[in-house]
């Protein structure tokens, strides 16, 4: 299947596949996720993605960081200061409140509230148009399905990891071998590195091998819809053909707007940004950076087909330069 490096507008298509059904994808509406993280839990449930720790990082009930090789879907809660970034006066989205709710009983107690908002998204690969992950890897491990997805088939990756900074999001990561301890109810409990090593072990499923969303490839395969939608209560994350839900992402982004939230907009939705449009997109309520996003994300490898044309013209001149030189020195 061909490279997609030189990619037009339908992956599936331009990959070799003939009639391909029509792309599927994400859209994650962030201004109605609530952050009860049901969309990692299906997801690991069903893709049997092993715990990835429960720690507390510090930054609000974000125990999961970012994505990586166990983190196919990451719910991320920002705590931000109401009007920090965006101008004219605040919009109650829903938000729970902060506070004691029964504070003016309370002796000493004050009424006030701390004026921040909760900016919640449930953050997954892309599956770009333009798969950088996909033109790098040596092995062809990653592939693009007939839905327009980009999978990475398991038993012909060999961990070489060129697919990790090749990705412009830092969605793709290789499975490190954490130790797992089996408790009295074989169930596995993850230990860090630097504690000690438990007496049984068990291994990580795909250590050392790229690991990211598939999109539920197998779910697709029978008309499912994927387990972190199909999971989601309020809808934040909607599944459906790419073209139609580019369509419901605009019409939501002027709803949003209409309501009195001016800074809604897309993210990924447009075929003309630096990957060629997202699988995955959002709507995000500020800017992409807030929520860990690149603002301009453009797909690594855009420049390898030029960089491969001057190689080859610096090889030939190399090349004529020599046989110049040995000729002059015959004369």
């Amino acid at each position: 299947m061909s490279s997609s490096l030189f990619g037009g507008s339908d992956p599936a298509t331009d990959s070799g596949w003939v009639d391909p059904p029509p792309r599927k994808g994400f859209l994650t509406d962030t201004s109605i996720c609530i952050g009860c993280k049901a969309c990692e839990v299906a997801c690991k449930e069903w893709n049997a993605v092993p715990e990835d720790g429960l720690s507390l990082l510090g930054s609000s009930y974000d125990n999961t960081g970012s994505l990586g090789a166990s983190t196919w879907r990451h719910v991320a809660f920002i705590e931000q200061p109401t009007g920090a970034t965006r101008p004219g006066p605040s919009v109650d989205l829903g938000m729970p409140p902060v506070g004691l709710p029964d504070a003016g009983e309370v002796a000493g107690a004050t009424t006030g509230r701390a004026d921040f908002r909760w900016l919640m998204s449930s953050d997954v690969c892309k599956h770009c148009t333009q798969a950088a992950c996909l033109d790098v890897c040596p092995t062809g491990s990653l592939f693009r399905t007939e839905f327009g997805t980009v999978v990475v088939q398991d038993d012909i990756c060999n961990g070489c990891g060129y697919c990790v900074p090749a990705c412009p999001f830092g969605v793709i990561e290789r499975r490190t071998d954490d130790a797992g301890r089996l408790a009295d109810s074989d169930t596995v409990t993850k230990v860090k590195k630097v504690d000690a090593v438990p007496e049984k072990r068990v291994r990580d499923k795909n250590v050392g091998i790229a690991q990211k969303c598939t999109l539920c490839y197998d779910r697709l395969g029978a008309g499912n819809t994927p387990a972190c939608a199909q999971a989601c209560p309020t809808q934040s994350i909607q599944f459906g053909d790419v073209v139609e839900l580019r369509e419901r992402a605009k019409t939501r982004v002027e709803q949003l707007h209409a309501q009195g939230v001016p800074e809604a907009r897309l993210y990924g939705a447009d075929p003309g940004d630096g990957i060629g449009g997202a699988g995955a997109m959002f709507v995000l309520l500020d800017e992409p950076e807030v929520y860990g996003l690149p603002p301009d994300p453009v797909v690594t490898t855009k420049d390898l087909p030029a960089m491969w044309k001057k190689a080859g013209f610096a090889s030939l001149a190399m090349l004529g330069g020599a046989v110049a030189s040995f000729l002059g020195g015959r004369s």
